[in-house]
Formats: structure tokens, sequence, C-alpha cells
């Protein structure tokens, strides 16, 4: 530990023994520690509980309060301090109970003040590491939080209910949708909002993998099982063990392993590959596909059984076509995160390329637009995106946007028809006359749709010159 980070390192010592405490306070304090002082163990609790104190040292046999009781208040506040006990000479049997009560380290008396400089420093280092784990513990759970994951269809909305309703069970769940859609996102976003969020969360691709390397991969061996098997491998069941593991394209197992994952899902066991017993697992599991598993039942491909195993929760995904609200959101914190990783200072999306983006269907879903926004920041040169950042299949859809869009966003006949009008008025740059002639209208029938619409329409005898007017409707 650097003298500097020393000197931002509160230590506090319980001593009874006037003596002993100023040995203490100047040997602390020579090392470069800040140091304050409690001359017994129920002053030494509340300075402990008054907060900002990263280290105890503390004395056994104290007359107020034995030196254990100190300990126990200790471990019981909230994010306690590493505690050293100093025990008198040949009490082993002391120190072995205060470390079973979550003592970091003991000192016996007498002791060399170097001893102790070098416990308080390793005790030290120790809570850094543990403090530095729970912050990257954080910072891996915190895209996951409900509030975190962009999701404002109503569609989304019931998912995330349901997630909220089943994150507390240890019930399996499969999530079903179209490729992109976001199954792992769910999957961890189940995980870490559960009573399992401190064990492993294993992610597999079961079609990622060959059959043979995958039953290994999953299910372990043990040395000697085949010929490069030089030592054990647990394998992922075992890794997730108190936690939960992920069977991403869970409907391209093998019949093999279809068999063998419903023995584990039924026994709760496995059994790796050259041990002679089983072993016990304690693992949630939940399984993604966009494969119709039912259908692949039927064919005979797919086990029953194995299905209603996995399937005691269903969680279906929408497609982001059938979600259009989301997009203008998903692509906003696209955006920012592709600016971030590029150094450039993206202001938002140019109102054309919105349009754009929210007339394609996406058939790649979340991942495709994702992808889509990462290249269009690469390819910017100004401060916003425009459509020529676009991939062409997003930009150049003017044929079927309409239809598409109309489509995803769930539009009625009559609602189509209006967009469908808008835009033809649009394109004729506001002429009423050649805008109806392309409909297919008379020009009284325009007027009267375009006055249902609540568009301004000017007064005039039909065949005025009104309707050689220019300019566009905004749209």
């Amino acid at each position: 530990m650097e003298r500097a980070e020393r000197g931002r390192t509160q230590v506090l010592v319980i001593e009874d023994d006037a003596a002993m405490r100023e040995l203490l306070q100047e040997a602390l304090t020579d090392e470069g520690f800040r140091v304050d002082l409690a001359p017994g163990g129920r002053l030494g609790i509340e300075r402990v509980r008054a907060g900002g104190v990263d280290l105890v040292v503390t004395d056994v046999k104290m007359p107020d309060l034995d030196g254990l009781d100190v300990l126990r208040e200790i471990r019981a506040v909230e994010q306690p301090p590493h505690v050293i006990v100093i025990t008198a000479f040949g009490s082993i049997e002391t120190a072995i109970k205060a470390v079973k009560l979550g003592a970091h380290d003991y000192i016996t008396k007498p002791f060399e003040i170097d001893a102790l400089v070098l416990a308080v420093g390793k005790a030290l280092e120790e809570r850094g590491l543990r403090r530095e784990v729970a912050r990257l513990r954080r910072e891996v759970e915190r895209p996951y939080r409900f509030e975190n994951i962009i999701g404002r269809a109503t569609a989304m909305q019931e998912v995330f209910g349901l997630i909220r309703r089943l994150a507390g069970s240890a019930a399996n769940v499969l999530i079903t949708g179209e490729s992109g859609t976001g199954k792992e996102l769910v999957a961890r976003a189940i995980h870490y909002n559960s009573p399992r969020a401190k064990r492993p969360f294993v992610a597999v691709n079961c079609a990622a993998i060959p059959d043979a390397l995958l039953e290994s991969e999953l299910f372990g061996y043990k040395r000697g099982a085949f010929t490069d098997a030089r030592s054990d491998h647990p394998g992922m069941f075992v890794e997730a063990d108190g936690g939960t593991l992920f069977l991403d394209e869970v409907g391209d197992l093998s019949p093999p392993l279809q068999a063998k994952l419903l023995r584990v899902l039924q026994e709760r066991e496995i059994r790796p590959l050259g041990a002679t017993r089983p072993e016990k697992i304690d693992v949630r599991v939940l399984s993604a596909t966009n494969r119709d598993l039912p259908q692949r039942m039927q064919k005979g491909v797919f086990r029953e059984d194995l299905f209603y195993r996995l399937n005691v929760i269903n969680i279906d995904l929408p497609p982001l076509r059938a979600r259009t609200e989301d997009i203008l959101p998903l692509a906003q914190h696209f955006l920012a995160v592709a600016s971030e990783r590029s150094a450039k200072r993206m202001t938002g999306i140019a109102q054309p390329a919105l349009k754009a983006m929210l007339a394609y269907p996406w058939p790649g879903n979340v991942r495709e637009l994702e992808n889509v926004i990462e290249r269009a920041v690469a390819l910017a040169e100004g401060s916003q995106l425009l459509p020529e950042d676009l991939p062409p299949q997003v930009r150049d859809r003017r044929g079927v946007d309409l239809l598409a869009g109309a489509l995803a966003r769930g539009l009625t006949l009559a609602e189509v028809e209006r967009e469908y009008l808008l835009r033809v008025l649009e394109a004729e740059a506001g002429n009423k006359t050649r805008a109806a002639a392309r409909l297919g209208l008379d020009r009284k029938t325009l007027y009267r749709k375009l006055e249902e619409y609540g568009r301004p329409v000017t007064s005039g005898a039909a065949g005025a010159g009104d309707d050689d007017e220019g300019g566009g409707n905004g749209l």
C-alpha cells in the first residue's frame, strides 16, 4: 500500500492500557496511517458505528467489554471494517475463536511492531481488493437493472413485469424470439435481479460448439477419461453451481445431448465423463431459442419431455418491427455508446435519418439496429447522423417503407390511406391537381379527405389556381 493511500486510511485502536495505546498510535502513525483511539470496547463500538473506520486493532482482555463481544458488535455493522485481534501469549484458542467470529487476523503478545504493521497492511490490501470486486460486480450488474433496459412498448413492459415476478423463483425459463431480440439480455436481467445474483452467470451457445466438445463443456470430465484429459474439468454446470446456466440456441441440441440434459434437470445431479458417482448441483437453467420447438417436437427432432422441463415459464420477445416506439430510444442509447467509444461528439439523429429508421422493418432486430448505429457513427462527418450515414438497405426504401412501417406500427387501413395520401402530396410539392391525378382521385375527393385530416385547404372553385400552390406538408 502506497504511503499516500495510507494517509487516507483510518485505523481505530481499541486498548484499555494507555501505554500500549500510545505505542500502537505512534507506530501506525509513523507508517503513514491516520489513527484514532478508544480506551474501551464500548467507546470503540460507538466510534465504528459513527462510520469512516477502515480497520480496527483491538485487545481481547478489557475491563468494560470483552474483545470478542466487541468483534461481534463490529461485525454486525453494515459494511464492517476488518478487525485484527491482539491476544495474550498462549491463548491460541481465543485467537481461533476470534477468527471464526470474523476477525481478519490475530497477533499474540508480546509482538514485534513490524509484525503488527505487516498484518495491518495485508488486511487493508484485502479490504481494498474486496471493495474493487464489489465495484466491478456492480458495474457488471448495472446494465441489467430494470431501469437500464430500454423498452417502452406495451409488449416489453409485459416482459419486464414477468421478469420481476419470476426473478425470485428457481423455475426454469425458456426465452423465445427471433435472432437479435435480446434473449441473453433478458436472461442476465433475470439472473441479476434474483437471489442468485452474487453467484455465477454462465452462458453457452449450444449451436456454436460441436456435440462431442459440448458434452464435456457442460458436464465436465475426470482426469484420464480420454487421451487428452490430463486434469479434471468441472464443466459449466459445476461452474454455475448456486447461480444460473444460460443455454442459448437450445433448440439445436442433438438428441443424445437432449437426453443427458433431461436427466440433469430431473435428478439435479451430473456425472462427469469418467466419474464413478454423480455430483449434486444447484443450478437454475435459463434457455433460449429462435426455433419453433413445438414444430420440431412434431417432427421428432426435439424431445417433448425436455421441452416441458425447460419451458416451465415462457418469455416470448417481440421483434423490433412490432415495437417501433422503442426504435428511437434504442437508437439514442446506441448512439451515446458508440459516440463514447469513438470519441466523437454526436448530438443526435437528423429527422430524415430517423424517418428512414422508423420505416425500416429491422429483420435483424435490436442487434441490427445497434450495428447500424455503430457503423453510422464511424462514417459520420458531422455532429448528427444523416441518411447518407445509414446503410443502403435502411435509407433506400421509399417504395416499401410505408407498408413495412404501417405493418410494424399496427396502423389501420384508414391511417395507412392518410399517410400515403400526405406523402404523395409532399412528393408533388403540395400541388393538389397532380397529387389527385397520381392518387386516382378527383380534386373534390382529395379536398374532402384533407379536411378530414385537419389539413388546410385553400377555398375557391374547382379548377382555380389554388391547387398549383407549392410547399410541402412538413412530413
